[in-house]
């Protein structure tokens, strides 16, 4: 039985540069309502979600309350527990809440900050093999690093929502 929802297709949001936070050319992805938690255990749900597509390397947390990217590594958020509103892009990106059962894909550079969240907030954190997961803060110097290594960052062969055949595989294509 598959906990996904049939038809689940994301939304692909590509935010620009602003000079602090580098994004990335390729789409952010959000998939809304897209996993069927079990309600009893909805961390392991996503876990075995990610883990059965090649995602690893899983937490299971929040997400930071400052502003900050990954410059060296690609990172899926799947909500198990309740909502949180959260800006991704950076400072002129966009606030989207984000709620149980919807999964978010960030390309390496992506800014990301919790602005606010339900006292029982839980998000799984994974990311594709064969990265190491380092936070950046945004600043003129990390910036000009993040120039240099997010076009290094190797595009997965799997989306952690929907496999080999996923919309990120067709979406992350670089031409």
């Amino acid at each position: 039985m598959s906990v996904v929802r049939d038809n689940a297709e994301p939304l692909a949001i590509v935010f620009a540069d602003d000079g602090l936070v580098p994004n990335n050319i390729l789409p952010f992805l959000v998939y809304r309502g897209a996993v069927k938690l079990d309600p009893k255990a909805p961390e392991e749900t996503v876990e075995g979600l990610f883990g059965r597509n090649g995602w690893g390397g899983m937490w299971r947390n929040g997400v930071y309350d400052y502003l900050h990217y990954h410059a060296t590594v690609h990172e899926v958020l799947g909500v198990a527990r309740g909502r949180a509103r959260v800006r991704f892009g950076g400072d002129h990106g966009q606030v989207l809440e984000i709620a149980a059962g919807d999964v978010a894909i960030l390309p390496a550079g992506t800014g990301h900050q919790l602005l606010s969240a339900a006292e029982h907030f839980c998000v799984i954190g994974a990311y594709p093999p064969g990265a190491r997961m380092e936070i950046t803060r945004a600043t003129p110097e990390n910036y000009a690093k993040a120039l240099k290594t997010i076009p290094a960052v190797v595009v997965p062969g799997s989306d952690p929502v929907m496999g080999e055949d996923g919309p990120l595989v067709r979406l992350w294509k670089r031409n």
